[in-house]
């Protein structure tokens, strides 16, 4: 009986717990990830300083050290053009940080033609192992196909440091993957989309894992199972090749409100929680939109527009626009292709269901 497999782009090195960043001498000297151990090292110009002085004793010397200011298109690639000028021939890109150093590297790293392994900082989000950077340009703010992270490091002593609002949006992140999903399947049902089914059992796991997790961020345990779910969270977006099994109507809902109340944005975890409990009670998922809102509000996640700094209209707004933010992506929005007024009352009821 012949054996039917399929290769699968996944990084060399993954490590995380506590203290794991001591480790790092040890992974970059693994030929897979660096064959002349030149590295070159993006890191924030803020915390990164920091970050320098705590690990720059467990690198080699010749290390080049390059800020990173922004996540941005232009950041990107004049990280990437700085790599390249600098007379030091440089094998491997290396981002320690959270993740606007850590996209804007990604991408850096891809035009350099670079492996790069990605130190994470914070859990704000999954793009520590994911094959897009999300980048701000000139219309806004656009998603890249990039190669996947060759390794990736997170240490929760790092995470710990973090801001805890930081650590919290990437709960909302893991959470939005069953809206994610519930479009995919949707799209499934009535476009004919193809379905990963090996790529959505990674998002769903890495989703219910905190959906029915007791512990907080002060535990080390949870933490433990928010940085796996995040890195099975964007290793599913490399097995199925596009963001799908992490990115639905919650996260065309979040770009929206980053596009037109750029001042107001919150965190990206933060409005994709908001997001994905909005279009699951939009769905009439009511049991499930409630037990998600209550994960939320128990890590302290805002969880109506008013938590997040808007106001009905404004939230309204942002879901009259969200479709136009992925042109071709089926969800429930799309679906439903509500009227503005139809938008408003189903804005109001939801506010009305889960103020607080």
């Amino acid at each position: 009986m012949a054996v039917l497999s399929r290769l699968i782009q996944a990084p060399a090195a993954v490590r995380i717990g506590p203290g794991v960043a001591a480790e790092l001498p040890g992974i970059l000297a693994d030929q897979r990830i660096s064959a002349s151990g030149r590295l070159a090292v993006a890191i924030s110009e803020g915390s990164g300083t920091q970050l320098r002085e705590q690990l720059a004793g467990d690198l080699p010397a010749d290390v080049g050290w390059f800020t990173v200011s922004r996540a941005s298109l232009d950041a990107a690639v004049d990280l990437a053009d700085r790599v390249r000028a600098d007379k030091a021939p440089y094998d491997t890109l290396v981002a320690i940080g959270g993740g606007k150093v850590i996209d804007a590297a990604k991408y850096a790293a891809a035009r350099l033609g670079m492996p790069l392994v990605a130190v994470a900082t914070n859990l704000a989000h999954d793009g520590v192992c994911s094959p897009v950077a999300t980048l701000e340009n000139d219309a806004g703010t656009g998603s890249y196909g990039v190669p996947n992270p060759i390794g990736v490091v997170i240490d929760l002593d790092l995470i710990r440091q973090a801001p805890p609002r930081f650590v919290r949006s990437g709960i909302g992140e893991a959470l939005s993957n069953l809206c994610a999903l519930a479009d995919w399947e949707l799209s499934h049902r009535e476009t004919g989309e193809p379905i990963d089914g090996l790529a959505a059992a990674m998002a769903r796991t890495a989703a219910e894992a905190i959906l029915h997790h007791p512990g907080t961020i002060d535990d080390a345990g949870f933490l433990g199972v928010l940085a796996n779910g995040l890195v099975l969270s964007g290793q599913a977006m490399a097995v199925a090749g596009t963001s799908r099994p992490s990115s639905g109507a919650c996260h065309e809902i979040s770009h929206a409100i980053d596009q037109l109340f750029p001042k107001q944005a919150a965190q990206h975890g933060e409005q994709c929680g908001v997001g994905a409990v909005f279009a699951t009670h939009l769905r009439g998922e009511h049991a499930l939109a409630a037990e998600m809102a209550a994960v939320l509000t128990r890590h302290e996640l805002p969880v109506t527009p008013g938590d997040l700094g808007l106001d009905i209209d404004q939230f309204a707004d942002a879901v009259t626009y969200a479709p136009h933010t992925r042109p071709g992506r089926f969800t429930i929005l799309e679906h439903l292709d509500l009227s503005r007024s139809r938008i408003d009352d189903a804005v109001k009821g939801y506010v009305a269901t889960y103020a607080r």
